[in-house]
C-alpha cells in the first residue's frame, strides 16, 4: 500500500511539472463590472422595451382565463383571436358552485369534466370532502354530519395524521351552538370556501396545461419593486 502511494504522488508531481513546462497558464476570467442604474435610466429602459402586440395578448388572455372573467375574455378573443375558451365556463361554474357552498354539485361537474381530477389528487378530495362535511354542520344536519364523517372522511384520516387532525378540528364544530364565536370560526367562513374552491380551480387548469396563477400581476408587482427598489437606493423622486 506505501508504494502504490508513493508511486501516485510520484507520478502527480511528473503530471504537475509537465503541464507547468508545456501548458500555458489558464486565462484569466473577466467580469463585466457592476452598473448603477439611475431611476431615468430605468424609466427610459422602460418606454424603450419592445414587447410584441402578441405577447400582451397573452398575458392579457392569461389573466382573464385564469381568473375566470369569461365576459371579458370573449371580447378580447373576438379581438385579438388569442385562445380557445371551451372550457373555461365549466371552469368558472364549479369554483362558484364551491363558493356557495353547494359542494356535491361541484364535485359532479368536475367528475363530468375530468374524473381523474379527483381521483389522483388525494390532499384536494380530502379538502373538498371536509368543505362538504362543514357544509353540514353549517346546516345543523348533525347526524348526517357524523354519518358523512364516519363513510366518507373517517379512512383517510387514518391513514394520514394530517388529514386526521383536521377532521377532529371540524367535527369540534359540532360541540358549539354558535360557530361564528368559537376558535375554530374560520372554517364556517367565506374565505374557507373560496380557498377550497381556488385549490379546485388550480387542479382543473393543471389538469388543462394551463398556469395556475395568472403572469400579469406577477410582473406589474417585479416591476413595482423594481422601481421601489431604485427610489429608495437613490433617493425618490
Amino acid at each position: 500500500m506505501e508504494e502504490l502511494i508513493v508511486r501516485l504522488m510520484a507520478r502527480n508531481n511528473s503530471y504537475q511539472e509537465s503541464s507547468s513546462t508545456h501548458s500555458a497558464a489558464p486565462p484569466t476570467l473577466r467580469f463585466q463590472e457592476k452598473q448603477e442604474v439611475s431611476i431615468d435610466n430605468w424609466m427610459n429602459k422602460l418606454k424603450d422595451a419592445d414587447v410584441s402586440r402578441q405577447h400582451l395578448n397573452q398575458l392579457i388572455m392569461n389573466y382573464f382565463m385564469i381568473e375566470g372573467y369569461k365576459e371579458a375574455a370573449q371580447n378580447f378573443q373576438q379581438e385579438s383571436a388569442a385562445v380557445d375558451l371551451e372550457t373555461i365556463s365549466e371552469r368558472v361554474n364549479i369554483r362558484n358552485l364551491m363558493e356557495s357552498g353547494r359542494v356535491e354539485e361541484a364535485v359532479e361537474c368536475t367528475n363530468d369534466m375530468n374524473p381523474e381530477i379527483l381521483d389522483t389528487n388525494s390532499a384536494l378530495f380530502f379538502h373538498i370532502q371536509q368543505q362538504r362535511l362543514i357544509e353540514l354542520i353549517r346546516e345543523n344536519r348533525t347526524m348526517d354530519a357524523l354519518q358523512f364523517a364516519q363513510q366518507q372522511l373517517a379512512a383517510q384520516g387514518e391513514e394520514n395524521p394530517e388529514f386526521l387532525e383536521e377532521l377532529e378540528k371540524t367535527m369540534a364544530l359540532l360541540a358549539f351552538d354558535d360557530h361564528t364565536s368559537t376558535p375554530l370560526s374560520h372554517l364556517m367562513s367565506l374565505r374557507q370556501r373560496i380557498k377550497i374552491a381556488s385549490e379546485l380551480n388550480a387542479a382543473i387548469l393543471l389538469s388543462q396545461k394551463q398556469d395556475k396563477d395568472p403572469k400579469l400581476p406577477f410582473l406589474i408587482k417585479m416591476t413595482k419593486w423594481s422601481q421601489e427598489t431604485l427610489g429608495d437606493k437613490h433617493g425618490r423622486m
